[in-house]
């Protein structure tokens, strides 16, 4: 048997460094160290962004013959649509100036079966234990009429477009924003139960203005704060993004009087457009890195 000389072992070369990485990115596959007050800016982006195009869908609507004081429910799921870009484009302008945004750096990267679907039951029944306690407090039923102003009982093509607003382009912005980066942003500043409490406040209160009831508002906190630790447990915001729309669709079902197997399509609706979304976004932006254990 053979074997390299000495001085062939002496002159090998040691392996290579660890590629650095870009300036402002988390070692632990975390999203990049974004600053608390890129979400105050953040938000003002955003909220003008939805105060311009509210004011142009609006303008266009009235030239068209629609009454100013009661717009159409077209125009409603549209402003609602230009409303959940805005704060998007704000978040990765603002994630820009930090570094090049990735996916990943929000949360949208693959994760194992057994731990998605275990810690959404988890999150899941969290919230519903919650809910039963407190939700004697609330008008629920008042919820039934965001439906009816996005058109649900125009007829069908209404009916499906307001569902997939609130079943699946809602749930996908919403923690892309929220969970991807306001928390991101929060728990790198300071740690993760405050920037959960942080985001699950804001989101509460962003609320203020669609949520039937004020005391509606301390519900959707708490549903936030499980967000942010259901996105912690699993280093991934798609089990977010499905819990989310699964509640929706159980609120959505809700005001649809007679429904049975209308149900069962409108989940399976939601959750394929939900995965069909993470399949896009693996094959367009590529596989995330590996999230280290320090990073949980």
């Amino acid at each position: 048997m053979s074997s390299a000389p000495p001085n062939e072992l002496a002159l090998s070369q040691p392996p290579p460094d660890r590629p650095e990485l870009p300036d402002g990115v988390e070692p632990t596959g975390l999203a990049p160290r974004w600053k608390p007050s890129g979400v105050l800016v953040a938000f003002a982006l955003g909220l003008a962004g939805t105060l311009a195009g509210a004011l142009v869908l609006s303008l266009v609507a009235v030239l068209l013959g629609a009454d100013a004081d009661d717009l159409p429910p077209g125009v409603n799921i549209a402003l609602t649509v230009v409303q959940d870009v805005s704060f998007i484009a704000a978040a990765l302008f603002v994630a820009s100036k930090v570094v090049r945004p990735r996916a990943w750096h929000f949360g949208l990267r693959g994760t194992r079966p057994g731990p998605f679907v275990g810690w959404v039951v988890v999150a899941f029944l969290a919230f519903l234990a919650f809910s039963l306690v407190y939700g004697p407090l609330v008008d629920v039923g008042s919820q039934e009429e965001l439906p009816d102003e996005l058109g649900a009982d125009g007829g069908t093509a209404a009916l499906i477009a307001a569902a997939f607003l609130v079943t699946v382009i809602a749930p996908v912005a919403e923690e892309f924003f929220f969970r991807g980066y306001v928390f991101g942003a929060l728990r790198n500043w300071k740690g993760i139960w405050v920037g959960a409490l942080l985001t699950g406040l804001i989101f509460g209160a962003i609320h203020l203005g669609s949520a039937p009831d004020v005391l509606y508002l301390p519900l959707l906190a708490f549903f936030g704060v499980v967000l942010c630790l259901l996105y912690v447990k699993t280093g991934s915001i798609y089990p977010c993004i499905v819990l989310h729309a699964i509640n929706n669709c159980i609120a959505f079902a809700g005001t649809r009087d007679g429904w049975t197997w209308e149900v069962a399509v409108l989940f399976a609706g939601s959750l394929g457009s939900i995965a069909l979304v993470a399949l896009l976004v693996r094959r367009f932006a590529g596989p995330a890195p590996a999230l280290l254990p320090a990073a949980r």
